[in-house]
């Protein structure tokens, strides 16, 4: 099987926050590894869609979301006065 590497700006479904399918994100590169076929669900439209899929051309329903990790939430360690 293929295997492809994207920058995770790529607007595809398999760089999306809300596609549950598999690949491998490294973070610190910004890069997302998925097969050439793979699918998974769309979190967000409830159907299957390819990862590769180009949410471009998604018309109605698509809340593509970065896959940047979020920010760490300032807690009594990391809150400075």
């Amino acid at each position: 099987m293929k295997k492809l590497i994207l920058p995770a700006e790529v607007k595809v479904c398999a760089t999306c926050s809300y596609w549950d399918g598999e690949r491998s994100v490294d973070s610190e590169l910004g890069l997302v590894v998925v097969g050439g076929d793979c699918e998974g669900e769309c979190l967000v439209q409830a159907k299957n869609s390819r990862g590769l899929n180009d949410v471009r051309g998604e018309k109605a329903g698509c809340l593509w979301e970065h896959l940047a990790p979020d920010e760490p939430a300032a807690g009594p360690d990391t809150a400075r006065s």
